[in-house]
């Protein structure tokens, strides 16, 4: 019997009503972590960009993800934890965190 794994859900981009600006983590180019993504019925393999922790709790994942060899990269971003995500491999250093930017009334 084998495992039903539907693909995992995106996240839409962040807007001013969805609270505040999550707190971004970034590894350096040459050491990112990587998850497998399961996409198009695969599980193809997806460095992290970043992380976003948000302020309700959850953690958002970018990656970038070949989706296929006519179609070439793209960037996307994942809940996480889903089925539809596995952790590949980690980084061998700490992410550096950026404090979310203050929105700013228009003038």
């Amino acid at each position: 019997m084998s495992e039903q794994i539907e693909e995992p859900e995106q996240v839409p981009p962040w807007r001013p009503e969805n609270g505040p600006r999550p707190r971004v983590w970034c590894w350096p180019a040459g050491d990112r972590p990587a998850l497998y993504v399961y996409d198009g019925g695969k599980w193809k393999y997806a460095p992290v960009m970043a992380r976003l922790d948000h302020a309700d709790g959850r953690t958002e994942y970018q990656v970038t993800l070949q989706t296929s060899r006519d179609r070439g990269t793209v960037h996307r971003a994942y809940w996480w934890p889903q089925p539809g995500l596995r952790h590949a491999h980690g980084s061998t250093c700490e992410p550096t965190d950026r404090e979310p930017i203050p929105t700013t009334a228009a003038s």
